[in-house]
């Protein structure tokens, strides 16, 4: 998910830097949402192993 992400926003500084504004708004709001899902799938999963662990 954090590959996406990555991909996402190298596709909005590419399309920013020839002047596509719009995909560039458009890829940089998918990447931030895939990185914020990332980010909070991931505290789960570290909250979710300590709490198995002991």
């Amino acid at each position: 998910m954090l590959h996406y992400a990555v991909v996402f926003f190298v596709i909005a500084l590419i399309a920013a830097v020839l002047g596509f504004g719009g995909i560039a708004v458009g890829a940089a709001s998918i990447a931030r949402g895939l990185f914020v899902l990332f980010a909070i799938l991931a505290v789960a999963s570290f909250i979710f192993g300590l709490v198995r662990k002991g």
